[in-house]
């Protein structure tokens, strides 16, 4: 109820598993991609980030998450997984680039299956060497 103004909110939705939120949106003509498209975690990006949420690193949770999910989409593989994202660790990574090294964020990738949206698991993808 909004004080002051006499509003109810109605949230038709809110009650509906993600998978029955799926099939209302098939049943009302929505683009298979918006219906299909995996849930994103929390309430923002900052759920995704472990540690001191900065600007910085915001944007580096962004560009990692679209790096891991448009290689899922390009792999063809995002249809087969219920939800891919990236994370940020609060440790830190080394690495070299050049003849440097640099130090940068830990990234996290989760992908897992599920059919119902209430448990699931990871998903199992064969490595690169396993199928060579």
């Amino acid at each position: 109820m909004t004080e002051g103004q006499g509003l109810k909110l109605i949230e038709p939705l809110r009650e509906l598993f993600k998978d029955e939120v799926r099939e209302l949106g098939r049943q009302l003509g929505i683009a298979h991609d918006l219906v299909m498209r995996h849930p994103f975690p929390g309430p923002g990006i900052a759920i995704r980030i472990l540690g001191e949420v900065t600007t910085e690193r915001v944007e580096t949770a962004r560009q990692a998450d679209h790096i891991f999910v448009s290689e899922i989409r390009k792999a063809g593989i995002y249809g087969e997984i219920a939800q891919a994202f990236c994370a940020l660790d609060s440790s830190l990574a080394v690495g070299v680039m050049g003849d440097q090294r640099k130090i940068g964020n830990l990234a996290v990738l989760r992908a897992v299956t599920t059919t119902d949206f209430m448990t699931a698991e990871a998903c199992k993808r064969p490595s690169a060497s396993a199928s060579e």
